[in-house]
């Protein structure tokens, strides 16, 4: 195995010169234009609910929310199972969020002869909603600070091993003491850690089990536009489900804590706030550490995930299902996502923000003053990285990359397991494994599968990887792939039987395409495995020292990165420059079916048949709007209110202008896209004729 080398390695440099320039009062050179104005709220608007900023909404926007209301913020929103959020609509547990984070679950309940994703589905009565085997919702019934417990507990650590094993360990003791804590029985427990440390609290949450279908949308109309207006605006996307949580049979009594629908939704300029579970954010990462992502981590990620959406269509469209039309969806979606990441990361002006940041608040660290500079400590730990940057995103055995990459692996694990004595026991398990696995290698993409792996670590290699020109040995790409998988004997059981039950050392010498694949590039992927790992506690408890600086500057006046736990986010209701026209802050069903007549009725603009005669009423009712909250992926589903916290709008998407969401936010042009309330009710009228809901909900 090669040693690799960055080649990155002006960044001590830069990192000593930037300190040596800052104490003669100069600027460092930077690439990036620094000609910007920083704010605090580059690091976003995601406030957690025990530090809520009360008194910058007052001075913002007149309103300072009394303790009932964010009581009712609190209670009437959820987590939607493990990836999405949601929020109770009615006294009688009716739940709101999106049609992108329940079809993957409705169809556990769809009956011969249904049709959800063409024709939807609605309950007319309380007997006819459907559970959902293992669906569930969670409502955060209480938090509370337990920096002090932590940091008390921790102590001084001796290493960075010590202090990271030790924070693990004070957060199990946390759990373990509220289990027991009056007022905290029977709730899930949740520790959460923020500013990397800066600050730790405790969550219990109430669990709902017996989630049950009430209405779903065609998918024609909750995915409209498909992955072309993806992260676009203006949108028309009726992207809405409704649920019920029932205990006991009976519906759960949500009368103290449940939006109001204000079917007139927001006007322009309005205040509004989102609570939700915003998945994860990077945005206290370094200016080195956003330059290895753009360089290498997205880089490489966006194409590996491109390719494997081309093959993913290639089967659909010899064999549609509705899973892999799902995987599709959800690949898509990540792709372009993580694209508009990369795209942000090679803005100038956004890096210079995130530049200039930097140096402002290494002028006011007392670390840099006393010769500890974290930042170009970082720098060192990830110049190395980019060297196994290739390997430590292409090489895990996932299946996406294919059959042959799997067995590889499983290959080389069973030739170490021989060679380690273990047990005939763990030994048949291996070769158990290998038997089911291998008759997929016939599969009619594999090849492909194969051939794009080849072709990405070939695009990818350094001047060291001399293993990418063995493993192709002058072939292309797709040549080596085809001729491997046609020797191999992985593909013929019989062949595959004799191989594996012959002599140990006949089998690692073997010159079966696969093992050889594996002895080739499983050290390299452990290689690649251990240098993450080795820097893994070191970058940790840097980023945590990092953070504290920052939070020793702005303090609770500026929110920690996102964790997948509730949060809320302020924003006015406002439209936007955009195509060199102005984006309006609202859209209207007559939007939506002057994009169907527009792409003649094509998928992803197509419309079901009770659609196609709409009255008046509906067309003129609003769909879409747009807010300056900020939210990222986990957001779906969340509850857009106003001040008298009803709900006006749920929240589905952002523009594609706040990708780069995920290491800055711009208030200027990042926009969440939500569904307005008034688009829910005029379908739930107009179209599902579902009266009964309206009624629930308080609604004419």
């Amino acid at each position: 195995m090669a040693k690799k080398f960055s080649t990155r390695l002006t960044l001590t440099v830069v990192g000593l010169l930037a300190i040596a320039l800052l104490s003669l009062n100069a600027q460092p050179a930077t690439p990036y234009n620094t000609d910007v104005e920083i704010s605090r709220f580059d690091f976003g608007k995601m406030w957690t609910f025990e530090h809520a900023p009360t008194q910058y909404f007052q001075d913002t926007y007149g309103f300072q929310p009394d303790e009932k209301w964010w009581e009712r913020a609190r209670l009437a929103s959820l987590k939607f199972a493990s990836w999405c959020s949601a929020s109770f609509i009615s006294p009688d547990g009716l739940i709101l969020t999106n049609h992108h984070c329940s079809r993957g679950e409705v169809f556990k309940v769809q009956k011969e002869g249904e049709d959800f994703e063409n024709n939807g589905f609605y309950a007319p009565t309380r007997a006819e909603e459907r559970q959902i085997p293992g669906l569930f919702v969670k409502q955060l019934a209480r938090y509370e600070d337990i920096t002090d417990f932590v940091n008390e507990y921790i102590g001084k650590a001796s290493s960075d091993e010590e202090r990271l094993a030790k924070q693990q360990e004070a957060l199990k003791a946390a759990e373990a003491a509220y289990a027991q804590k009056d007022g905290w029985e029977g709730l899930e427990l949740e520790t959460v850690t923020f500013y990397s440390g800066g600050k730790y609290s405790i969550y219990g949450y109430k669990r709902y089990d017996d989630i049950r279908l009430v209405l779903i949308p065609e998918l024609q109309l909750g995915y409209f536009g498909g992955d072309p207006d993806n992260f676009t605006y203006p949108r028309y996307n009726l992207d809405m489900t409704i649920w019920r949580a029932y205990e006991n049979g009976q519906p759960v009594n949500t009368s103290a804590f449940y939006f109001p629908v204000n079917p007139k939704g927001p006007m322009e300029n309005e205040a509004v706030f989102t609570i939700g579970n915003p998945g994860s954010t990077e945005r206290y990462r370094t200016v080195a550490q956003l330059e290895y992502d753009r360089d290498y981590r997205y880089k490489i990620l966006v194409d590996w995930m491109n390719n494997r959406i081309n093959i993913l269509q290639e089967q659909y469209a010899e064999n549609p299902s509705p899973e892999l039309l799902e995987q599709i969806f959800e690949l898509s979606n990540s792709a372009k996502a993580i694209g508009g990441i990369e795209e942000g990361l090679n803005d100038p002006t956004l890096m210079g923000k995130k530049w200039k940041m930097e140096q402002e608040i290494k002028s006011k660290s007392q670390a840099v003053k006393n010769g500890n500079d974290y930042w170009a400590e970082m720098a060192s730990k990830y110049e190395p990285l980019g060297g196994y940057a290739s390997e430590i995103t292409l090489l895990p055995p996932n299946p996406m990359s294919g059959a042959a990459l799997q067995l590889a692996f499983s290959a080389y694990t069973l030739i170490q397991a021989i060679e380690a004595d273990e047990s005939e026991e763990a030994l048949n398990e291996i070769k158990q494994e290998i038997k089911t696995l291998a008759p997929s290698l016939n599969g009619p993409y594999e090849v492909k599968y194969l051939a794009t792996l080849l072709g990405e670590l070939k695009k990818y290699a350094r001047p060291d990887d001399t293993y990418v020109n063995e493993l192709l040995d002058g072939r292309t790409p797709e040549q080596a792939a085809k001729e491997m998988l046609a020797d191999t004997r992985f593909a013929n059981e019989k062949k595959l039987e004799k191989l594996l039950e012959g002599k140990p050392k006949k089998l690692k010498e073997s010159k079966d395409p696969i093992i050889q694949m594996g002895q080739l590039l499983v050290p390299e992927f452990q290689e690649a495995a251990i240098a993450f790992r080795a820097s893994s506690p070191t970058r940790q408890v840097l980023s945590s020292k990092i953070a504290n600086e920052v939070f020793n500057v702005y303090g609770v006046s500026i929110p920690p990165d996102a964790t997948f736990t509730q949060r809320i986010a302020d924003g006015w209701v406002k439209g936007y420059p955009y195509n060199g026209t102005e984006a309006p802050f609202k859209t209207t069903y007559f939007g939506l079916y002057d994009r169907y007549y527009a792409n003649d009725g094509e998928f992803p603009w197509e419309l079901p048949d009770k659609w196609l005669s709409p009255p008046s009423e509906l067309l003129k009712s609003p769909l879409n709007y747009v807010a300056t909250c900020d939210i990222i992926g986990g957001n779906s589903g969340s509850p857009m209110i106003n001040t008298k916290g009803e709900l006006v709008g749920l929240i589905f998407d952002g523009n594609i202008e706040s990708l780069p969401g995920n290491f800055i936010y711009d208030v200027k042009v990042n926009r969440s896209v939500a569904v307005h309330a008034g688009g829910i009710t005029a379908a739930l009228k107009y179209i599902y004729r579902a009266d009964r809901l309206l009624k629930e909900m308080g609604v004419e």
